[in-house]
């Protein structure tokens, strides 16, 4: 029987197929010969351990004689062990073992494997709509089933350091953002990962740092501060930090994310005694501008270039220590 809205209609079909394509009509999952909420709960446990019981249950939404169950079926496997926790002995906490978390590694690489190859097929606008559409859908169906009337906006968590995926996540958010704007290819995508990778041998230096944008546990933004090498200026010199990676995808766009990250990163700046700090930008990104001029940066150079393989006006902003006037 068909709803009174073609549009719920289609909604049902999409996320029947969903289901049926990733594997969840079977009585195992992910290439493995674990049930789904078996996955799940390994999964959740790999990005979140440790977890007690009642905590990841409500995570999963299961009642508490199932995820007993379940963890009873896990513990017997090897796959999960429990610690007292160091703060009540009478709580338990989860975490995964050797066996686990080679069991976790397994179903990553299935999973990574099965999404990249579907991605693979849509332009990359349709690749954002797709997980800004999975996340909203799967945000409102949890609403719902708490009762709520709307959906609270959520802003994506600012965190410093590295994290695995960082190189090529921004790397991934470059490549696209600048395709679409410029027409950059092979050689910028090339240059920006290579980039990373040298910066980030250099992380560990207090002076340098990298800030990034997370939302459900995905990379959606960065920031970096590069004062290079980790020596000191000579006496009398200029301390001098070079801003370098500064990107959001479009599903943090208008959150104000973009702002939080270069606070963070002008923060760091001013803390550490960097004279000035600057930037390379190209012409044509107002919106970029104008938050650069909001924080005190002034334009001071423009040059055309063609150092990322496609001629484009250069423009490097700077903004001085505001200690020093």
């Amino acid at each position: 029987m068909s709803s009174p809205s073609p549009l719920v209609d289609q909604t049902r079909n999409a996320s029947r197929k969903l289901v049926r394509e990733l594997g969840f009509m079977g009585a195992t999952l992910a290439g493995s010969d674990l049930a789904p909420s078996a996955v799940h709960a390994l999964i959740e446990l790999d990005l979140h351990a440790p977890l007690t019981a009642a905590q990841l249950g409500k995570t999963l939404n299961l009642e508490k004689s199932s995820i007993s169950r379940l963890l009873a079926k896990l513990i017997d496997r090897g796959d999960l062990q429990e610690s007292p926790s160091p703060a009540d002995a009478r709580e338990k906490h989860l975490g995964l073992t050797a066996q686990g978390r080679k069991q976790v590694a397994a179903l990553h690489a299935f999973g990574s494997a099965q999404v990249a190859q579907a991605l693979r097929l849509l332009a990359p606008r349709q690749q954002s709509q797709v997980v800004d559409g999975l996340r909203s859908y799967g945000r409102a169906l949890e609403a719902c089933r708490l009762g709520q009337s709307r959906i609270d906006a959520v802003t994506p968590a600012v965190q410093r350091g590295y994290r695995p995926g960082m190189i090529g996540r921004i790397t991934e958010l470059h490549a696209l953002y600048y395709a679409r704007l410029v027409g950059f290819g092979q050689f910028f995508e090339k240059q920006v990962a290579a980039g990373l990778a040298e910066f980030s041998e250099r992380l560990e230096h207090p002076d340098n740092g990298v800030w990034l944008a997370l939302l459900d546990e995905q990379i959606v933004g960065s920031i970096a501060i590069d004062l290079g090498a980790p020596a000191a200026p000579a006496d009398g010199a200029d301390k001098v930090a070079h801003l370098r990676w500064f990107i959001l995808d479009d599903a943090a766009r208008g959150s104000g994310t973009g702002r939080r990250l270069l606070e963070a990163a002008l923060e760091h700046c001013d803390r550490v005694g960097a004279t000035y700090c600057y930037l390379w930008t190209f012409s044509g990104l107002d919106a970029a501008r104008h938050l650069y001029e909001a924080f005190g940066f002034r334009l001071v150079e423009e040059q055309s270039a063609a150092q990322w393989g496609k001629t484009v006006l250069e423009q490097r902003f700077e903004r001085r220590h505001p200690g020093l006037g």
